[in-house]
């Protein structure tokens, strides 16, 4: 009789009455260990996307400006429970930087190079806004928005902005306050436009540049001899009454305080155009104003007011101090001066 060959790995023994034998070594650990292995695995399960939601853009939004400068506004969700948060900028020349957790409070950063270390507080969102100038470049008239977002966004192109070229087509597109808004999607952006005619401003043709002709030239006469009239009452009177030496008093006040504010825009030509618009309200209530007053006055958020301020500042326009607990905003008689 032939003898059963057994491998000797199965661990089996054959008693003489038949019986088949089977070693249970090793048995007891795997059922501790297939468990725990398996709960590992549904915790891996569980926390990655936990993991992934964190750090993610829930919003971005772009302005560009005619200077060539954009302005950056995103929200980000972060976790709570890290102490900071390294946040990577979309260049290396950044201005006006500031983030703001979700309880409302300034959170403090440091910027190095292209990433921003922000402290978070505990906040589950962080608001970041600064402006940076490595997006747009310029060659000849044609100006070029380029840009690698790692999310969908919005951009609201600068005011009297014609696009000439777009490397895709975007999911919307809308004019608010006469500037083209535009919502892309993730990846490489390229937007080339040039500063013109904007695109609801008809060109007049001959017959109406001929009436604007008539116009001037009927306006002209009607003036020399409104201005001949005058001259021979002056003549006939020796002394102007006191309400028209008021109104002329007002109106030398109104001009110098106009050429004030342009002979500032003169000086510092590289000034934003809404903060030119800060400068001529406060030039227009006395030369200063109270920083609640601006915020009213332009509807806007504390920190993005703040920002307005200290580019004055930096720019020597205005002066900041302290007026009951508030800040007043001045602007500076001696800008000439300092130029």
């Amino acid at each position: 009789m032939n003898p059963e060959l057994i491998p000797a790995h199965r661990g089996e023994s054959i008693r003489e009455d038949g019986m088949l034998f089977v070693r249970t070594d090793g048995i007891l650990e795997t059922m501790v260990k297939a468990p725990l292995i398996l709960a590992g695995l549904i915790i891996v399960a569980v926390v990655m996307p936990l993991q992934t939601s964190f750090s993610s853009t829930r919003t971005l939004e772009l302005i560009i400006y005619s200077d060539g400068s954009t302005h950056v506004s995103t929200q980000i969700d972060v976790d709570p429970l890290e102490p900071d948060f390294e946040l990577d900028l979309f260049g290396k020349s950044i201005d006006n930087f500031v983030a703001v957790g979700d309880a409302g409070f300034l959170l403090s950063e440091e910027i190095i190079e292209d990433k921003a270390m922000i402290d978070t507080f505990g906040s589950s969102s962080i608001i970041i806004d600064y402006d940076i100038h490595d997006l747009i470049s310029k060659e000849g008239r044609v100006w070029t928005f380029s840009f690698d977002s790692p999310s969908d966004y919005t951009v609201l192109m600068p005011k009297n902005s014609v696009i000439v070229g777009i490397n895709g087509l975007p999911n919307n597109m809308e004019i608010v306050d006469e500037q083209t808004k535009l919502n892309l999607t993730t990846g490489l952006s390229e937007i080339n436009y040039i500063f013109g005619t904007p695109i609801n401003q008809t060109i007049p043709d001959e017959s109406q540049f001929n009436y604007v002709n008539d116009i001037v030239i009927v306006g002209a006469i009607t003036a020399a001899v409104i201005g001949g009239i005058l001259m021979l009452k002056r003549k006939q009177q020796k002394s102007l009454p006191s309400i028209i030496q008021t109104e002329s008093i007002s109106e030398k006040q109104i001009e110098t305080k106009s050429i004030d504010t342009e002979t500032i825009f003169s000086f510092r030509p590289e000034m934003r155009e809404d903060d030119k618009e800060i400068v001529k309200f406060i030039s227009n209530n006395g030369g200063q104003a109270l920083e609640s007053e601006l915020r009213k006055k332009f509807l806007q958020p504390r920190t993005t007011m703040w920002r307005a301020v200290k580019r004055l500042e930096r720019l020597g326009v205005i002066e900041i101090a302290k007026k009951d607990l508030q800040n007043l905003v001045k602007l500076k008689k001696d800008l000439e001066e300092e130029k």
